[in-house]
């Protein structure tokens, strides 16, 4: 009979505590931006959202200071990445990281035999991988010496996919300042005349 009594009010409690978070929501003040007339305002840690997207946290991204999307060339600029690794043992590839990933360096690709012999080898870093040339890893099946004519095809168009980046792979390792913008001048309608004092 006590527990009767005990779950009654249990479930009560419960309920208003539900009912506090959501009447403080339903009477705050609605945060609305009215895209695509306004653009969103991304915050510095916009950078990180593919890791932070990740359910199974196995994206790993260390750097040296902040990095900013550069609106004119849509690279990131800033401090220098100096760990950016994936653990492909924890990943479940559901592809939740690509969306968010503000640079599109994170994209699923068509190379789903990942194998390695223990766990350290399926952490995949891909600052190393960078100053390889390589934009992702290579499965062990690719780094034999001999492998079937599909293989190498496969291995030729894979590393021709990459080969536009890697110059853009490598600066990303070092710091990278945005180039500072010319101030723009006045139109010559709206420069002001120097105004010559009256005599009396």
């Amino acid at each position: 009979m006590r527990d009767y009594f005990r779950n009654i009010f249990l479930t009560v409690k419960t309920i208003f505590i539900g009912m506090r978070i959501t009447l403080k929501y339903c009477f705050a003040q609605p945060v609305t931006v009215q895209y695509p007339d306004v653009a969103p305002v991304l915050q510095p840690r916009f950078s990180d959202l593919c890791a932070k997207a990740c359910p199974v946290d196995c994206i790993y991204i260390e750097k040296s200071g902040p990095r900013k999307i550069d609106k004119d060339t849509g690279i990131a600029l800033g401090g220098a990445m100096q760990r950016y690794a994936i653990d492909y043992s924890k990943c479940m590839f559901c592809a939740l990281c690509t969306d968010p990933c503000p640079t599109d360096c994170i994209h699923m690709g068509n190379i789903h035999d990942m194998s390695g012999y223990d766990r350290e080898s399926m952490i995949v870093e891909f600052t190393d991988l960078a100053k390889q040339g390589l934009q992702t890893p290579m499965p062990v099946w690719m780094q034999k010496e001999r492998i079937p004519a599909w293989a190498q095809t496969t291995k030729d168009t894979w590393l021709k996919r990459g080969e536009p980046l890697r110059e853009e792979m490598v600066k990303a390792l070092s710091e990278q300042k945005a180039a500072k913008k010319p101030a723009a001048e006045k139109p010559a309608a709206e420069k002001e005349e120097p105004v010559a004092a009256e005599e009396s």
